[in-house]
């Protein structure tokens, strides 16, 4: 099994090369960048990065969406 500093770098592998066509994700599409993991283990290392500084949470008033912090057209637009 994948451990958490693996797990760490696979999803911001994946979205790093994502990021050039999308910024912000759903939960559920970062279960398949760490298939051997539980959904809940993952939603807890995505809470993890979160507080490490790492993915940042993007809030539409109805969605959560996540993605790496600092990335995205909101920060491009306040630059």
């Amino acid at each position: 099994m994948m451990t958490e500093d693996e797990a760490k770098k696979a999803i911001v592998d994946t979205l790093t090369t994502k990021s050039k066509t999308k910024s912000k994700f759903y939960l559920k599409d970062f279960y398949s960048m760490v298939p051997e993991w539980k959904n809940r283990d993952i939603k807890n290392l995505v809470n993890k990065m979160v507080q490490e500084g790492t993915l940042e949470y993007w809030s539409s008033g109805s969605t959560t969406l996540i993605g790496l912090k600092g990335m995205g057209k909101q920060h491009l637009e306040e630059d």
